[in-house]
């Protein structure tokens, strides 16, 4: 029996692993053409999901390249008020280290056996049991798993919803080789991150572990139109950087020293989420893993939910190896609950940081008193 896995994102590889470890091998189809094929986003912190990363055998390769230095926290305001400073001591626990996204999806693809994944594979649709995808081919399948993200081309099959505008819009920018290039700006940022709210925007500075330092401008309360009106040239990175320069004024001047820092990567995202607890009737044949499932804010939880989704579902097949309709309901039933759960959350930091006085609200979050 055949399954197949369109998309090669944690929650699509974490399945892959598992399956492979308990002698199921699933084919992973992905529509970039190789793992070099376009840029995997900064760093995640992963909490949760190392539950996933034991199942998968992988942990003790995980915890070899992860940066507990990265659960690093500073809080400040627009003015340069220092709200909150956290310190990783060198001994701690990696509760929640920090981990490239690159990274943690090489480990993953480097634990499949080799045509696990058949890269430039763009899943167009499945119709009896039959994949097509955009170059005109077909494959055979048994079960289908989306785990082809926020606009999953799978998830139609299951469900009519579709992700909503989160009223944030997102421009990133990165500083390569802060600590040679910056290094003032290196030491202000410091190890892990660094997070500026007010005004009803955010700026937030990440140290990755390549040496790059990857920032996020967030406009909040902000419409799916806000880019066509801000102004914001980007196809000319220099005069991009400039407007947003303005787009800050009125804030320590520390904080626009990184904007214009930036490299010429500025790109624009729009934040969708789909609504939180959402449910479909199960289907023997297909089910969703990820973003394609439970796509919510990005405040730390979607790459923690994909990557136990992969181990759960892998497990219920592996049990169920002979009724894979018994194993998709097994895993549906947890993962409405689980992803549930940790939609409503994302949703409430969300609400917290649109609201005016998003830095003080947050401070309270994390020294909850």
């Amino acid at each position: 029996m055949t399954i197949a896995i369109v998309g090669a994102g944690l929650g699509g590889l974490a399945l892959a692993r598992v399956l492979h470890v308990h002698g199921v091998e699933p084919v992973v189809y992905e529509r970039d053409a190789s793992r070099e094929a376009r840029r995997q986003g900064g760093m995640l912190d992963i909490h949760s999901g190392q539950r996933a990363l034991r199942e998968a055998g992988l942990i003790e390769r995980f915890l070899a390249i992860a940066r507990a230095e990265g659960q690093d926290m500073r809080l400040l305001e627009p003015d340069g008020t220092l709200l909150l400073q956290e310190d990783t001591p060198d001994d701690a626990p990696a509760l929640r280290p920090e981990i490239d996204r690159t990274d943690l999806r090489n480990l993953l693809l480097d634990a499949l056996p080799a045509g696990t994944v058949r890269w430039g594979r763009a899943f167009d649709h499945a119709e009896d049991g039959v994949l097509h995808f955009a170059d005109g081919s077909t494959e055979r399948h048994d079960l289908l798993v989306g785990a082809d993200g926020a606009n999953s081309r799978v998830r139609p099959l299951l469900t009519d919803a579709r992700p909503a505008h989160l009223g944030q819009n997102v421009v990133e920018l990165c500083i390569p080789d802060i600590d040679r290039a910056h290094p003032d700006l290196a030491a202000m940022v410091g190890r892990g991150n660094y997070w500026v709210l007010g005004d009803g925007k955010s700026l937030a500075a990440q140290r990755n572990g390549d040496g790059c330092v990857r920032i996020g401008l967030s406009f909040y309360n902000t419409g799916e139109d806000w880019f066509a009106r801000s102004g914001i040239p980007f196809e000319d990175p220099a005069a991009a950087r400039a407007r947003l320069i303005e787009l800050y004024d009125g804030w320590d001047a520390r904080f626009t020293a990184l904007i214009a820092a930036a490299d010429d990567t500025v790109v624009p995202r729009s934040l969708t989420a789909l609504p939180p607890g959402l449910t479909w009737p199960t289907n023997p044949t297909i089910t969703l893993v990820g973003d394609a499932a439970h796509l919510m804010p990005p405040v730390g939880e979607g790459a923690n939910m994909a990557l136990l989704d992969g181990a759960v579902l892998g497990l219920a097949l592996a049990e169920h190896r002979d009724d894979f309709g018994a194993a998709v309901a097994e895993y549906e039933q947890e993962m409405f609950e689980r992803t549930a759960a940790a939609a409503r959350m994302s949703a409430d930091i969300q609400e917290l940081l649109m609201s005016p006085d998003a830095s003080r609200r947050m401070l309270e979050f994390f020294q909850p008193s």
